[in-house]
């Protein structure tokens, strides 16, 4: 955990952020700045700060992000009708919380 990564502060439970999924690995909840009908981030407990940092020790951990992205569409009703999954990857590509994450949108 890096004492000033607001992720970390959401995985650890230091704010109030309400969790949609939760397992060992990583949680999910809504993004408080959405830009869908339905905007969940899906953030591993791991703090690993883009898709630049990842290791080969990490490539469980994408797997799973988008399999849980793939189950939460599912639950959010928005798997027939279409949705989008993707990262943002350092500033120029749009990231501005450096803790990995990956967006799904959907419900339009």
């Amino acid at each position: 955990m890096k004492d000033d990564c607001q992720f970390c502060k959401i995985v650890n439970g230091d704010t109030s952020t309400q969790f949609l999924y939760e397992n060992d690995t990583l949680v999910v909840f809504k993004d408080i700045n959405p830009h869908a009908p339905v905007h969940l981030l899906i953030v591993p407990k791991k703090h690993i700060r883009s898709i630049n940092d990842l290791t080969q020790d990490d490539k469980n951990i994408v797997s799973e992000m988008i399999t849980i992205a793939r189950d939460m569409a599912k639950k959010e009703s928005i798997s027939s009708s279409g949705y989008k999954l993707f990262f943002n990857v350092e500033r120029g590509g749009g990231q501005i919380i450096f803790h990995l994450h990956l967006h799904l949108v959907g419900g339009w």
